[in-house]
């Protein structure tokens, strides 16, 4: 599918399917850096009013990095236009808004993100994914690793910094699907009165998960522990702004994880000689997690609104567009990254944009880096290697690099633990 002016169509979530659209990036890089998208009706979902896909690896940053111009508020940050009576709900989220409110809402959410509260979830993440792996391997000769592993080793861990009752887990399972897989097929939309598939995202679609969050703010009043909701609870968040909290702490944290550890196994699959080079301690585990993450992105793209009349890339934007930035695109972009298209563990600098950049880069990297190197540390010791038993099976979405299947079968004996 393409454009009305030729241009390489990069909106349809169907797309994603197959994997990330690389030709398709590189044409716009090449050819079009910021180039005109038209966003039909699909999946009954209706038609948008189309938006300016940014490709290139200074663009995606500049447009990151310049809040003043390109705004998470106007028009928040997925592609589609929300409900306008949704917009006022929306914007409570700090994903949504600019600084300085995002500033002040970042500042009081970061002090539960402390360094070492992360670290002390270190030992009980290497515990979970040891487990986790070992029931795997040990049930037969080919597994699906999404399955099997990924999705309870990130959904475990992020209830585990959040402190949500074991009781309660599969309820944010359920809320994280509604919200990330709704382009998919798999996950069938929830219809309004005439038909139309509802926003996910809507107050109605979140008035259960928000009653969740108080009940459990609530709790954690009444018995403080260490971790995050404990924090969140006894601070000076309104009411409002700590259910927007739990909304993105469990969606996007919980998802960051579960899309790249997939991800991050399929590319090394993929190739063996990189695999080879990390099973045997060549190269480091910090810089391969990084190179891992570069190639597979977990978001594929946000949205800003351009607040004002401007210039990118010699196109003319004006106040009020849409402008998207493709994460993907610009980790793979040839101007930055030498032979992008090779994994190289050992690629080091590495300035990929998986966890964005400038004011909203992710609050929750330092953790995503540290589940990611404790993951493939234990892949590591619990087998000689991977390789894919079957396709794997991916996220209808523009949004999420999401793996919903992915077969794998473990190669000769494990590596000995460091």
């Amino acid at each position: 599918m393409e454009n009305a002016d030729d241009t390489p169509d990069v909106f349809d979530p169907r797309i994603y399917a197959a994997g990330i659209p690389h030709d398709r990036f590189r044409v716009l890089r090449d050819r079009a850096p910021v180039a005109r998208q038209e966003e039909p009706e699909i999946l009954g979902w209706p038609a948008g009013s189309g938006f300016w896909a940014v490709t290139r690896h200074a663009d995606v940053v500049r447009v990151l990095k310049d809040s003043g111009t390109y705004s998470s508020y106007l028009g928040a940050t997925q592609i589609r236009d929300p409900d306008p009576a949704d917009l006022p709900f929306i914007r409570r989220m700090m994903l949504n808004q600019d600084p300085p409110a995002h500033g002040r809402l970042r500042r009081l959410v970061s002090r539960a993100f402390t360094p070492g509260r992360i670290e002390r979830f270190a030992v009980t993440a290497r515990e979970r994914a040891r487990e986790l792996l070992g029931a795997a391997f040990a049930a037969g000769d080919e597994v699906d690793l999404v399955r099997a592993v990924t999705d309870d080793y990130a959904l475990l861990n992020l209830t585990d910094l959040l402190g949500v009752p074991a009781s309660d887990r599969r309820l944010l399972h359920a809320w994280t699907e509604r919200v990330i897989a709704y382009q998919d097929p798999d996950e069938p939309p929830v219809l309004d009165a005439e038909g139309r598939p509802v926003n996910p995202r809507s107050p109605a679609m979140l008035a259960e998960m928000f009653a969740y969050a108080q009940e459990l703010a609530a709790y954690k009043r009444a018995h403080p522990a260490d971790d995050v909701m404990s924090v969140l609870a006894a601070s000076e968040l309104a009411d409002a702004e700590l259910e927007m909290f739990f909304f993105l702490l469990t969606v996007a944290g919980n998802d960051t994880v579960r899309s790249a550890a997939p991800g991050g196994i399929l590319a090394l699959a993929g190739h063996p000689d990189e695999q080879r080079r990390l099973w045997s301690g060549e190269v480091s585990m910090d810089t391969a997690v990084d190179e891992l993450l570069r190639v597979h992105p977990p978001v594929l793209s946000f949205r800003r609104t351009a607040a004002r009349d401007t210039e990118l890339a010699g196109r003319k934007i004006r106040e009020g567009d849409k402008v998207v930035v493709f994460h993907a695109s610009a980790n793979h972009d040839e101007r930055v990254f030498a032979d992008p298209h090779r994994l190289d563990l050992g690629r080091t600098p590495n300035p990929h944009v998986s966890f964005g950049d400038g004011p909203h880069v992710c609050l929750g990297a330092h953790f995503a880096r540290l589940q990611l190197r404790v993951f493939h540390e234990e892949v590591r010791a619990a087998c000689g290697g991977l390789a894919l038993a079957g396709p794997p099976r991916r996220l209808v979405s523009n949004f999420v690099n999401g793996i919903k299947s992915l077969p794998v079968r473990p190669l000769g004996p494990s590596a000995p633990r460091s």
